[in-house]
């Protein structure tokens, strides 16, 4: 299993493509406004995007690399947009899974008791076909399942350039490294449940972060080959980061989307030129990092880290065979890009085998939100 492409519900998704592509150096793949028809060649509607929708629903695809976004607004009230943005502010609706036999999966998920939005459906195109089914997941989230390929062969591509799509240089980003889930208090431990039973989920790390302001419980679980990592957090203090979120959000859904790079340092750069509003680092954080034991950067990257306002965490004593390392996690987070508290996006660079998440980085954000709420007036600040 693999994350194949995320779905957002937005307001204007000619605006968000275009936000994409000017804020992150993404690719515009194709545009599904226009009815199949008329399109003119080149272009495609994205499969699980049926024909009729496109009179009701604009939906627009991005990519970076291997990552694909579909950003899809209302054109009539009738859009299933519409209805979603009726209860919740833009943000993630779908989550889309490739597998290996969607059959399989789908008779899992019915077997535990999911709810299939979406039967199997079935499109060739020559030698290449694509097999698609779509159920319920937490709260308004829901997740597509695809098989797709050619023949024995399962490399066929989801979408296609436009024809006059401009050459880019190479994306910033190689992998979605992971996606949050926040769900109301009492839920975390029914919600991993649900992904274990239905997706065939396993529990990694958990967390409990907790300040004298506010708290949150943290559950990372992945998909049983490794290809999927997605935390879930719950609030554990009524005036938590989480619970605003639920209040805004109006229900679980989405917090976050990570998104890896091999350069963070010189990506966040170019990221900040495009006019990007990324977390402040608090005061005395570098401080602290150059205090602490087993640091492996170097004054002139760590100074380089610090002008961007990076996290830096990192695990001493880690042997990868018989070579002992030192892994690394260094992390950013955006504000919240849809005006709202609610979604926001993560840049992430793994060195030296470096796995799960670092609990000084998790702490650090935790830290930063709290900043902004203190700011927003949701939180109140009882100094430190």
């Amino acid at each position: 299993m693999k994350i194949d492409h995320v779905h957002f519900y937005v307001e204007d998704a000619k605006a968000w493509r275009d936000w994409f592509v000017s804020h992150l150096g993404f690719q515009v793949v194709a545009d599904s406004a226009i009815p199949p028809t008329l399109r003119e060649k080149g272009s495609c509607i994205p499969w699980g995007v049926r024909e009729d929708d496109t009179f009701h629903t604009c939906t627009q695809v991005v990519k970076s690399g291997p990552i694909y976004f579909l950003l899809s607004s209302p054109l009539l009230p009738t859009s299933p947009v519409a209805e979603f943005l009726r209860h919740h502010p833009p943000g993630v609706a779908d989550i889309a899974f490739a597998v290996e036999n969607v059959e399989e999966v789908i008779l899992l998920a019915q077997a535990h008791g999911a709810k299939v939005l979406q039967p199997i459906q079935q499109h060739q195109y020559g030698q290449e076909y694509i097999k698609w089914g779509k159920i319920a997941a937490w709260g308004s989230l829901s997740h597509t399942l695809i098989e797709r390929g050619v023949g024995e062969d399962k490399k066929s591509p989801l979408f296609s350039l436009h024809s006059d799509t401009p050459l880019l240089p190479p994306s910033s980003f190689t992998a979605i490294d992971h996606i949050v889930l926040n769900v109301d208090a009492g839920d975390l431990e029914r919600a991993v449940t649900w992904y274990e039973k239905i997706l065939d989920f396993q529990q990694q790390q958990t967390f409990n972060i907790q300040t004298a302001r506010s708290a949150l419980y943290s559950q990372v679980i992945v998909s049983r080959n490794g290809g999927v990592q997605l935390p879930i957090n719950e609030p554990a203090s009524a005036n938590s980061q989480i619970q605003e979120f639920l209040n805004v959000n109006r229900g679980a859904g989405i917090q976050h989307i990570a998104l890896r790079t091999r350069n963070i340092v010189h990506a966040i750069a170019q990221f900040r030129a495009n006019g990007l509003c990324l977390l402040p680092v608090s005061k005395g954080y570098y401080s602290q990092i150059r205090q602490r034991k087993g640091l492996p950067l170097s004054p002139e990257e760590l100074n380089a880290i610090a002008q961007q306002e990076i996290l830096v965490d990192w695990q001493e004593d880690t042997f990868f065979g018989s070579k002992n390392i030192t892994p690394l996690l260094l992390q950013i987070f955006t504000q919240p890009i849809f005006g709202q508290p609610t979604f926001f996006f993560e840049f992430i660079e793994r060195r030296d085998q470096a796995q799960g998440f670092g609990e000084g980085n998790f702490r650090a954000l935790f830290a930063a939100i709290e900043n902004e709420q203190i700011k927003r007036g949701s939180l109140q600040d009882f100094g430190r």
